[in-house]
């Protein structure tokens, strides 16, 4: 089989994740945690204790609060582990669970325990030290590898995710068509966009070249879908079902031969190609 065969039959596209970092369970306990605020709230309201009873109340929500935030900021740790290029979570959701934690811990001690203020703030802490001891901080810096030729993270981040969102708009349509032989290439070609993604992402010296494949092919072929899709629910052509044929065949091809130059790392022929099949997709009215 030759190397053309073997990029034209690409395998499943598989999302990698990182192995150590898949947060599964983690930060669930922090639900069970207001249960043990449950028996002091069934004696508050025996006793009337109104102060005691939002005390208790309040402990809870903010329990379950911050075991949300922490939940929330375990994906995103995780997200942000998966891949090479990033930028930092926008919000430190496990700093903000672990400080809310905090201060419910002290708020419960003080008012619903009757401890003294300097007791209920060692216990604060304790369970702000607890906090950070079991989930860590979280991810404040940018993720970088070396070659991005003056390409920022957030540059290659925005780029990829633009991309991830195309080629989402483009499965999404393929839905919609009754084409099996269209689905099939269709699907091929989104795994071919996604291959070329992540090799965006290993090696960002190629984003130059990468970016201006993806915003003219990529778009183009997300356009061409999404406009097929919606003809063909209205009615059925065999001119238009030829032309967007014949479309997706040159996608396709040009598609693998993306991805083949980034391997062989091929600039100028690059260049000539996305000129010439630029001109041809614009004939075929496609971008």
């Amino acid at each position: 089989m030759n190397n053309s065969e073997q990029l034209r039959k690409p395998k499943p596209y598989q999302k990698k994740t990182a192995s150590g970092l898949i947060y599964g369970s983690r930060g669930l306990l922090l639900y069970i945690l207001p249960l043990a605020l449950i028996p002091a709230a069934i004696l508050s309201f025996v006793y009337a204790d109104f102060l005691r009873i939002i005390i208790n109340i309040s402990g809870c929500a903010g329990f379950l609060f911050a075991a949300s935030l922490l939940r929330k900021g375990l994906a995103a740790e995780a997200e942000y582990q998966d891949k090479k290029i990033t930028l930092a979570p926008k919000w430190p959701l496990k700093t903000l669970a672990a400080l809310l934690i905090a201060l419910s811990t002290t708020a419960i001690a003080l008012l619903g325990a009757g401890h003294s203020l300097l007791i209920s703030i060692v216990f604060g802490l304790g369970a702000l030290a607890g906090m950070f001891l079991l989930y860590g901080f979280d991810p404040r810096q940018e993720k970088m590898v070396t070659g991005s030729h003056g390409y920022s993270a957030a540059e290659i981040s925005q780029t990829i995710a633009e991309a991830e969102v195309k080629i989402s708009g483009i499965e999404r349509a393929n839905k919609q068509i009754n084409n099996g032989q269209f689905n099939q290439r269709i699907q091929t070609i989104c795994t071919h966009a996604r291959e070329i993604v992540g090799l965006l992402e290993e090696d960002p010296g190629d984003i130059r070249r990468a970016r201006k494949f993806l915003n003219i092919y990529l778009d183009g072929a997300f356009k061409v879908t999404e406009g097929y899709a919606d003809m063909h629910r209205k009615h059925q052509s065999e001119q238009l079902t030829e032309n967007f044929d014949h479309v997706l065949q040159t996608i396709e091809s040009v598609f693998i031969e993306q991805k083949q130059k980034l391997l062989e790392d091929d600039v100028l022929d690059l260049d000539v190609q996305i000129e010439v099949l630029t001109a041809q997709l614009k004939h075929e009215g496609v971008i």
